[in-house]
C-alpha cells in the first residue's frame, strides 16, 4: 500500500487489516474505516457528504403539494416511461436506485423519510460533526466510537491503524485506532478546502479568487459552482467491495464506515446528482456480493448531514434544507416498507416555510441498530448517545 497511487487497485493485505481495531482506506472522493466488534454480525454505516435531497431520492408524488415545490425536479410517477420506481405507493424511488429498489421488493430495505438530527445546523461541515458525534453540539468523539467501548476487544488489542486520508469523527474517540498515511495522498482533503472556502465565502474580495483558484487546481465541488467530470465514481464500488470481502474475513473487522461525498446539489441538480447516485447504487450491490452469506448478518444505515429545501431555486437545484431521506439495508434488516411520519408539504407545513419537517430524530434509529443487531447493553447505548433521552431507540428495524 505504500507505494500505491490514489487510484491504484485496492489490494490491502489480510495481515495489514487484522492489526486490532480499525484501518480505513481512500480512494478520490471516497473513503472506508473498519472497526472490531464481538459476534458475527456486521454494521456498515455510510455518509453522505454534502446533502442528499431527500424528496428527489425518495419523492413523495402522492403529495399534493409536491408538484407545486419541486416543479420541474418531479418525475414521472411509477409505471410510466422514465418513472419512478415503486414503493408501494404515495412514494417513488429515483429510477438511477436500481440495486437499492431490488433489495426493497426483497425485503432488505428500509426507506425512512422525513428524518434529520437533533440540530438545526445548515452548515455542511457543522452538521456533519453533529451528526457523527451523535448529538446536538459538536464533540471531539463519534458514537459508534463510543459504543464499541462496550465490545470486548476480539482477539488482539484495540490499537489499530488508519490507513489514508484520516479516521472519520464517527470512529474517533476513546478507542484507540493508528493513523500512517501513505506517499501519494499528500493533496489536501476536499474536506479541508470546503471549510476554507466556507471562511473565505463572505470576503467581498478573497471569496471570487478563492474560488476561481480552487476550481484551477481541480477541486470540482459544486457549492463552488464548478461543474463535476466525476473522476472518482469508480472509487466508491471498488471501496465498498473491498469493504465486504474485508468483513466477510474470518477474525476480521465487523464495523465499517464508508463515505461519499458530491451531494451540494446547488445547480442543475438533476444532471449533477446523478453520479454520486449511480456509485452509491453500484457500491451497495458490491458491498452485498462480496459478504456472500455475512449479507444474512449485516446492517447497512445511509444517512446525510441534512436534506434540501423543499422549493427548488432559480439554478434548477437545492440548497441546504433539514428534513431529509435515510436507507437501511441488509439481510438483518425487516425491509420492504417506507417509514414516515409524513408531514405534508402544503403551505404552513414546511419547517420555516422552506424545508421538509423532520419528523424522526436519525439518533433512534442508530441506537435501534446498536441495541437490536448489535445487541449492545442499554448502557452502551446511552454512552453511545449522551443525553438523548427524548430519542429512544426504534424497534422493528431488525429481523426477529
Amino acid at each position: 500500500m505504500s507505494g500505491a497511487a490514489p487510484h491504484a487497485s485496492f489490494r490491502p493485505s489480510r495481515r495489514g487489516l487484522l492489526l486490532g481495531l480499525g484501518a480505513t482506506f481512500a480512494l478520490g472522493h471516497a473513503r472506508v474505516a473498519f472497526a472490531q466488534a464481538a459476534g458475527d454480525r456486521r454494521l456498515v454505516v455510510v455518509i453522505l457528504r454534502g446533502a442528499l435531497d431527500g424528496l428527489y431520492a425518495v419523492q413523495p408524488y402522492g403529495d399534493p403539494g409536491a408538484e407545486e415545490l419541486r416543479g420541474a425536479l418531479m418525475l414521472p410517477e411509477p409505471g410510466r416511461e422514465g418513472g419512478l420506481l415503486d414503493l408501494g405507493g404515495r412514494f417513488g424511488l429515483h429510477p438511477g436506485f436500481a440495486t437499492l429498489h431490488g433489495l426493497y421488493r426483497a425485503n432488505e430495505a428500509l426507506v425512512l423519510h422525513a428524518v434529520a438530527g437533533p440540530y438545526r445546523s445548515r452548515s455542511h461541515f457543522e452538521a456533519q460533526d453533529m451528526l457523527e458525534a451523535g448529538g446536538g453540539q459538536r464533540l471531539t468523539s463519534g458514537w459508534l466510537n463510543r459504543a464499541l467501548q462496550a465490545v470486548p476487544a476480539a482477539g488482539q488489542a484495540r490499537a489499530g491503524i488508519a490507513i489514508g486520508g484520516g479516521v472519520p469523527l464517527l470512529l474517533r474517540g476513546p478507542v484507540p485506532v493508528g493513523a500512517y498515511a501513505p506517499p501519494g495522498l499528500d493533496r489536501p482533503s476536499e474536506d479541508l478546502m470546503l471549510r476554507l472556502a466556507e471562511l473565505q465565502g463572505a470576503d467581498p474580495r478573497l471569496a471570487a479568487p478563492f474560488a476561481e483558484g480552487m476550481r484551477a487546481r481541480g477541486f470540482a465541488m459544486q457549492t463552488l459552482g464548478a461543474p463535476s467530470n466525476e473522476p472518482d465514481r469508480g472509487s466508491f464500488p471498488r471501496l465498498a467491495a473491498a469493504a465486504g470481502r474485508l468483513l466477510a474475513e474470518r477474525g476480521g473487522p465487523r464495523v465499517a464506515a464508508l463515505e461519499l461525498g458530491g451531494w451540494d446539489t446547488h445547480a442543475g441538480q438533476a444532471g449533477r446528482i446523478m453520479g454520486p447516485l449511480r456509485a452509491l447504487d453500484e457500491g451497495l450491490g458490491q458491498l452485498k456480493a462480496s459478504l456472500g452469506d455475512h449479507w444474512a448478518r449485516t446492517a447497512v444505515l445511509v444517512v446525510t448531514e441534512f436534506g434540501r429545501t423543499a422549493r427548488v431555486n432559480g439554478n434548477s437545484g437545492t440548497d441546504h434544507g433539514t428534513g431529509g431521506v435515510a436507507f437501511l439495508l441488509g439481510g438483518a434488516v425487516a425491509g420492504g416498507r417506507v417509514i414516515a411520519d409524513w408531514p405534508g408539504l402544503a403551505p404552513g407545513q414546511l419547517f420555516e416555510n422552506r424545508d421538509l419537517q423532520p419528523t424522526r430524530d436519525l439518533r433512534t434509529i442508530a441506537k435501534g441498530l446498536l441495541r437490536d443487531h448489535l445487541r449492545l447493553p442499554e448502557a452502551a447505548v446511552a454512552q453511545a448517545f449522551p443525553d438523548s433521552r427524548e430519542a429512544p431507540p426504534m424497534a422493528g428495524l431488525i429481523r426477529a
